[in-house]
């Protein structure tokens, strides 16, 4: 704590309490102000800094604070152009205190950026309700400068129906379980538009989706994003495909890579399942991603799409991409008309992973919306998905 009366502030004076403080610059002649010197709102530590009218305030010590609280007086002429003039210059939360405002005098200092106008005299229950909004900014802050690497992987299919969709919630549920303990988070995005279902199959039955993001154009930013993904109890979050079929150029390049920049920000680690049909916003997102994760089946027709989707790739120059391939279904034996190293040798690239073929687990996940470990955890899936995690996250360059 620290008290002036004189305005003449010792520059080399720090607070023991490490967190920023709430910067109280009054100079009020009614009401125990000193009664909230040392006290705390909203979590925050209180500063009481005593002041004459007029007199100016040090900008350097009003950024380094986590929001300051301005006593003006509606008698002033020149109060609001002043509060409005700091407002501009400085980052900081700035709210305004009165005794007895009025509705136009409240109205100026709001559209001159006040936070909030709070009546004077001051009292810790009227900055608890004020300093709520701000203390959710700072944790906001917070969270976005410890989010982990932001990186992006996509998962595409060789044609529908191979279990891409599935695959990528039990590893993204996964994923997500783990970097919670890390400390980081993970996000879905569902942008298989036209008939993406991953939220269900997790069982989840989100009211929002990307259409809603997509909708708010240039008003979507972080906070929007969280306002739209539904959290998982994994730690996942998801963000789900429009609940109707939707146009595949209903979204377009920009507004795709807008929408997975803020979601690497916002959430770190971004895992995008995309339509099976290319357009040129898929195709660009697949040119952004970290990892690419190409499922198909030991099937000659699926392996054959995924060939034709591995040399679309090729073609568009984006043959440096890291794209792995997964077998989904897959089942070892002597006498199966495709092998493994058949996949290879149509593929031109090794495979990297399999997953076993445990159609009756997989399907009780999904029905019970779980992860399979919930079903059967000593089953050769569930060991082929840990597998599967540990390598992405270790391509992703994570520690835990």
């Amino acid at each position: 704590m620290r008290m002036s009366s004189d305005n003449k502030r010792d520059a080399t004076w720090r607070a023991s309490d490490a967190r920023p403080s709430v910067l109280l610059y009054l100079n009020v002649a009614e009401g125990d102000a000193g009664a909230l010197a040392g006290a705390e709102a909203a979590g925050l530590p209180l500063q009481l800094v005593i002041t004459r009218p007029g007199d100016a305030i040090d900008m350097g010590e009003l950024d380094r604070a986590a929001a300051a609280i301005i006593q003006l007086s509606e008698d002033d002429e020149g109060a609001v152009k002043r509060f409005a003039d700091m407002a501009r210059a400085t980052d900081t939360p700035l709210l305004a205190a009165a005794f007895d405002p009025g509705l136009s005098f409240v109205r100026a200092l709001i559209r001159a950026g006040a936070h909030d106008v709070i009546p004077l005299p001051l009292d810790v229950a009227e900055l608890e309700t004020s300093l709520q909004p701000v203390r959710d900014e700072i944790q906001t802050r917070e969270r976005r400068t410890t989010t982990g690497p932001a990186k992006l992987v996509t998962m595409i299919k060789s044609e529908g129906g191979v279990g891409a969709t599935a695959l990528m919630g039990q590893l993204a549920t996964r994923f997500a379980a783990l970097e919670k303990k890390a400390g980081r988070e993970a996000l879905l995005l569902d942008l298989d538009i036209q008939f993406g279902d991953a939220a269900f199959q997790l069982g989840l039955h989100p009211k929002l989706g990307i259409d809603d993001l997509l909708a708010a154009g240039t008003r979507m930013d972080g906070d929007m994003m969280r306002t739209v993904a539904a959290p998982h109890p994994s730690g996942l979050n998801i963000i789900a495909a429009p609940a109707e079929i939707t146009r595949l150029d209903a979204m377009d390049v920009d507004q795709a890579l807008h929408l997975v920049d803020i979601a690497m920000k916002e959430f770190g680690t971004v895992f995008v399942d995309l339509p099976t049909n290319w357009t040129d916003w898929s195709l660009s997102l697949l040119a952004r991603s970290d990892l690419v994760i190409m499922v198909c089946e030991l099937s000659i027709a699926s392996l054959h799409r995924a060939k034709r989707q591995l040399d679309l790739i090729t073609s568009q120059d984006l043959g440096h991409l890291d794209v792995r391939i997964a077998v989904n279904r897959f089942e070892k034996g002597l006498f199966k008309n495709v092998t493994r190293e058949d996949a290879e040798r149509v593929l031109g690239r090794p495979v990297t992973y399999t997953l076993a073929n445990d159609h009756a687990t997989m399907t009780a996940a999904i029905e019970q919306g779980i992860p399979v470990a919930e079903i059967r955890r000593k089953g050769a899936l569930n060991k082929d998905l840990k597998a599967l995690e540990t390598e992405v996250a270790a391509r992703l360059g994570l520690e835990r």
